[in-house]
């Protein structure tokens, strides 16, 4: 039975994140996925033309679940209890089954990221999701909490070395930090 082409899209995407976080995105070629996952290049290029396609493909899926926490943090009121449940909710965004691989990838190619459109686009929705956890306190205070509120869930997969930590463990870490940090937000 043939793959359908999603499986196969989805297969290029967990090879190429594999190589590009074992090797580094530059050092990564299209000829080395297509080896790794056993087709031909050709086969390869049918789904994808580049290795930044590749990388537009999993960054979309994060930029549209960042586009929904955004509308919908932006038609409650800018409350503690918003700011909470909106990190709460990211929180859970990134700590999906396949989030951890694309933090490694974004954490070890932050210099390619910023050349790519896709890494723009990440980098313009954390800022309008800052500007959105400190709606109505434009302080500088504030925005500098909201910015490392969202690095506090960020840094977690890198940050946090202790062995044996499960999953849930470093999503509370990373939540209890950012409470920490929301708490000083629209506070006078």
């Amino acid at each position: 039975m043939r793959e359908s082409t999603g499986g196969t899209r989805q297969r290029i995407q967990a090879v190429a994140l594999e190589l590009f976080t074992e090797q580094g995105y530059e050092k990564t070629s299209l000829r080395e996925i297509a080896e790794r996952l056993g087709v031909t290049k050709a086969a390869l290029y049918y789904h994808f033309k580049s290795k930044d396609e590749i990388v537009n493909s999993f960054v979309e899926d994060r930029l549209h679940r960042m586009d929904e926490l955004i509308d919908w943090a932006l038609a409650q009121p800018a409350t503690q209890a918003t700011r909470r449940t909106l990190v709460s909710r990211y929180a859970d965004a990134m700590f999906t089954i396949e989030q951890p691989s694309v933090m490694r990838f974004f954490e070890q190619n932050q210099t390619v990221l910023k050349s790519l459109t896709a890494g723009q686009q990440m980098r313009e929705r954390m800022m309008r999701l800052a500007d959105v956890i400190c709606r109505g306190d434009d302080s500088p205070r504030a925005q500098l909490r909201a910015a490392l509120v969202l690095f506090a869930v960020h840094s977690s997969w890198f940050a946090v070395r202790a062995p044996r930590i499960t999953e849930d463990e470093r999503k509370k870490i990373a939540l209890d930090v950012a409470d920490e940090l929301l708490a000083g937000i629209g506070e006078e």
